[in-house]
């Protein structure tokens, strides 16, 4: 047994569907900008550009449910609904032909995002990581198998802020679908198991304030519910 001089932190997880038995989470990964009306509403060309990427904690990730808190340091929280997948073997330089035999399962996260500091990063060409990778950023719901669900390419991803439609999108309008998001990743690094991928987000990204109440899915995937809570 190893002697550390401090205490570890706990395993970061997500809870599987279903299930007693959670997944280890290793890293984060985010795809920026990986819908077209998304790429346009954020003043970009949505051309078939290489996909870049940031990362966040893994401990970032918690549970789509109950109150999820409102970050310090914002008065322009943004919400950002998300295609999950979640790597279950290892690979690097993967095909993308290949790919999806590298993804244990799927979920429903939103990418939380403190706007006014992105957009602050962005002018002074600056690294994002206080917009994105903040305490409690990355809200996602159980994940389902992929053994159970297969691997999803079209369906209807959304979101709502009090019953009020947002986001409302369909995975069939990714510009980098799972599989190529998963070979480029794995032309850089290799991917883990444990690695988490947020696939990128549908138009319609706004605001959140205290006390609304969010609800969003993925078809085919499942749904989550959860309150901003205080600043």
């Amino acid at each position: 047994m190893t002697d550390f001089v401090i205490q570890p932190a706990p395993q970061a997880s997500v809870a599987v569907a279903g299930s007693q038995a959670r997944f280890p989470i290793r890293r984060v990964f985010c795809v920026g900008r990986n819908y077209a009306a998304h790429a346009r509403e954020m003043g970009k060309d949505p051309d078939r550009e290489p996909p870049f990427f940031f990362t966040k904690p893994a401990d970032a990730v918690v549970a789509a449910e109950g109150l999820v808190p409102y970050p310090p340091l914002t008065e322009n929280l943004h919400h950002e609904i998300e295609l999950v997948v979640a790597i279950g073997k290892a690979g690097a330089n993967v095909k993308p032909e290949q790919a999806l035999d590298l993804v244990w399962g799927y979920g429903v996260g939103v990418d939380l995002t403190r706007r006014d500091l992105q957009d602050v990063a962005k002018k002074m060409s600056r690294p994002w990581d206080w917009s994105k990778s903040f305490d409690a950023s990355g809200p996602c719901g159980p994940l389902q198998p992929a053994s159970a669900i297969g691997h999803p390419a079209k369906g209807a991803i959304w979101l709502k802020v009090n019953g009020e439609t947002r986001q409302q999108g369909d995975l069939t309008e990714l510009i980098w679908p799972v599989a190529d998001v998963i070979a480029y990743i794995s032309e850089a690094m290799t991917l883990q198991p444990g690695d988490l991928i947020f696939t990128g987000t549908p138009a319609g990204v706004g605001a959140l304030n205290p006390g609304d109440a969010v609800t969003a899915g993925v078809e085919g995937v499942g749904e989550i519910a959860f309150t901003i809570g205080k600043r």
